[in-house]
């Protein structure tokens, strides 16, 4: 639906109905286009090389894995503090 169509909704119970399934349709539009927001702002993946099928999946691939971490880091970085992360202030590799 168009911003200027969601506007005009009144309160009858119909345009309640609609206006909650055009906010579940923003929170889900919100959670994908993230992705691609960090893939062309921080990564600088504006334009698409002409290089092969395989070789621009593999990148595409190798950029939504980095985008995941990126948008995780906070939660990452979190966890070091926390002693977490393997190796850093934990215990787990210790035989029981």
């Amino acid at each position: 639906m168009r911003p200027g169509q969601r506007k005009v909704l009144t309160d009858s119970a119909d345009d309640r109905q609609i206006q909650l399934v055009e906010t579940v349709k923003a929170k889900i539009r919100a959670k994908v286009e993230h992705p691609f927001r960090v893939i062309k702002q921080q990564f600088g993946y504006l334009k698409t090389r002409y290089r092969g099928l395989k070789k621009n999946t593999a990148q595409l691939m190798t950029l939504f894995g980095l985008a995941n971490i990126w948008l995780a880091r906070k939660a990452l970085l979190a966890g070091i503090g926390k002693g977490g992360w393997p190796g850093i202030g934990s215990s787990w590799w210790l035989p029981v």
